[in-house]
């Protein structure tokens, strides 16, 4: 796919993505409904902050409440997402390079601990299906195009499986977690 032509990215969504944090808790709730609290929790920020980008992804039509639970007389507050942080490829290209490498840093260092959740609980090779590669390679302008849009074909098809399985699981939702991390980048001239 081309990026000649832009597209007028999602405002509210540029808006709520500004900080690394809501991008942080914009994933989380993409995989699960949480709330403040646990979220502190898990990501070792404070419950004050997180509440307030939590409340910020909520302005911005992010994020919806599910349930409120009674706890310890408060109510606790459980999100998720209805947004996910992507842009494709003209919104990405109109946001500062600043918002680029803020969004880019948060989304790698997700993919690091992603990785080392897995080798330390060993689940990357629990299956033998499971795939792991690197792939360095030289390639031309067009030879860069055609792995753009063969994972821009993946990334849709993946989302496509996701929604069916969801269906198929149902109101349990319990199924196997896997995470699908795919890259595409340049790399530094070698030597």
């Amino acid at each position: 796919m081309s990026t000649k032509s832009k597209e007028v990215i999602d405002p509210k969504l540029a808006k709520a993505l500004a900080h690394p944090l809501r991008v942080q808790l914009l994933n989380v709730l993409n995989e699960r409904v949480s709330s403040p609290n646990q979220l502190s929790k898990e990501l070792g920020e404070p419950l004050g902050n997180v509440s307030y980008h939590v409340k910020v992804l909520l302005d911005y039509d992010c994020v919806e409440l599910v349930k409120r639970e009674p706890r310890r007389g408060a109510i606790e507050h459980f999100y998720r997402a209805t947004k996910r942080p992507f842009f494709n490829d003209p919104e990405w290209m109109t946001l500062p390079s600043s918002a680029q490498r803020g969004i880019s840093n948060t989304i790698l260092r997700a993919i690091g601990e992603d990785v080392a959740q897995a080798l330390a609980a060993g689940t990357v090779t629990e299956r033998e299906d499971s795939h792991l590669s690197r792939t360095p390679m030289v390639v031309d302008e067009r030879g860069w195009e055609d792995v753009t849009d063969l994972l821009k074909e993946t990334l849709d098809r993946i989302l496509e499986i996701q929604a069916e399985a969801t269906e198929r699981l149902g109101a349990d939702g319990e199924g196997i977690h896997t995470k699908v991390e795919l890259m595409h980048f340049q790399s530094p001239q070698p030597g």
